[in-house]
């Protein structure tokens, strides 16, 4: 399995980056939130999830760690296939992924192509699920109190960031500094985010 990817940008299109790794390049299917960061002919890391099948050997490539998470979240979303993932992250960044599905927002998923109101309303409420058990792992682990979803933007901001797949120590210390009090939901985990890609 490759973690990442390293190399030059020698070609893009909608949906695809390659890569120029040592010589070879790596054909990556990307989002269109991770193709806005790429410029041919400069370097770049992805990282990556291999998709490896009988018929295929497919990566998929993400400009952000929390990208790449929220990719893998998603694809354990029952109907929901690499294609229908990316569509997601082209239409929603990690943090407004998370704020749609704490806040019940079909309409942020249904801007995705391929994705209609019953997938939406499936995604919210399969990830939903993940982040309240998650909550629960989180309030238990960090002895932080952390409140039913949709309690306050605190503990709204402590669960997506679980969701995505970061622990309690990485969670507390991003979110030490950031103004809760006045910014919004989606401003709080990306400033969060931005702390941990440091």
């Amino acid at each position: 399995m490759f973690y990442y990817l390293s190399g030059t940008v020698t070609h893009t299109e909608p949906n695809l980056a390659v890569i120029d790794v040592g010589g070879a390049g790596y054909g990556c299917a990307v989002s269109g939130t991770t193709l806005a960061q790429l410029e041919t002919g400069k370097k770049v890391k992805l990282y990556t999830y291999c998709n490896i099948r009988e018929d295929a050997f497919d990566i998929y490539g993400f400009y952000t760690l929390a990208e790449k998470r929220s990719f893998e979240l998603l694809l354990g979303v029952t109907g929901v296939g690499p294609r229908v993932a990316l569509a997601i992250l082209t239409a929603n960044r990690p943090e407004a992924l998370s704020t749609a599905v704490i806040t019940g927002n079909e309409k942020a998923l249904t801007a995705a192509a391929g994705v209609g109101k019953k997938l939406a309303q499936r995604i919210i409420l399969e990830l939903r699920d993940k982040l309240s058990a998650e909550s629960t792992e989180l309030a238990g682990s960090s002895g932080a109190v952390v409140s039913a979803v949709g309690k306050d933007k605190l503990s709204d901001a402590m669960a997506a960031l679980a969701v995505l797949g970061y622990g309690p120590g990485e969670i507390n210390a991003a979110l030490k500094g950031v103004d809760v009090e006045n910014l919004t939901l989606e401003d709080i985990i990306r400033q969060s985010l931005k702390k941990m890609m440091k």
